[in-house]
């Protein structure tokens, strides 16, 4: 079993979606070990998504990402990470699979309904960024 993190977006939890993905997650086979509500600042979105900084999205990403609440949350399944990427579907839900989350939840490329770690790596360090590691110890 791995670990990974996922993020329901602004979008998701303003059109009260966040039960219906999380139900979806669950049914896919993976166990929620951590999950908050939060509000980012523009300093925390702009530090979490620093990879992208020089992409000529980014300013509209932390713009998206601090418009209203989201929900992080530790998942755990085999294979998380992939498992987690192939289950919410392409980034652009007009290309992605039938019955994957963003294809049955999204409004659009920008507006995705969640985010999912790209790397055991970055998984690791994305559940660091929003769950202390008292938080942590109690997922392992």
């Amino acid at each position: 079993m791995s670990l990974t993190l996922a993020i329901l977006k602004p979008d998701a939890v303003g059109a009260k979606k966040a039960g219906k993905i999380l139900a979806h997650l669950e049914g896919a086979g993976f166990t929620v070990k951590a999950l908050k509500l939060v509000s980012l600042s523009k300093a925390q979105a702009g530090e979490f998504y620093a990879v992208h900084r020089e992409r000529g999205f980014y300013a509209e990403l932390v713009e998206f990402m601090t418009s209203g609440p989201v929900i992080p949350m530790v998942l755990e399944a085999n294979d998380a990470v992939a498992k987690l990427r192939s289950t919410i579907g392409a980034t652009d839900p007009a290309e992605a699979a039938p019955g994957t989350v963003r294809k049955l939840h999204a409004e659009s490329k920008g507006r995705n309904a969640i985010h999912a770690s790209d790397s055991d790596e970055n998984a690791a360090r994305e559940i660091a960024f929003f769950f202390s590691e008292f938080e942590r110890i109690a997922v392992r």
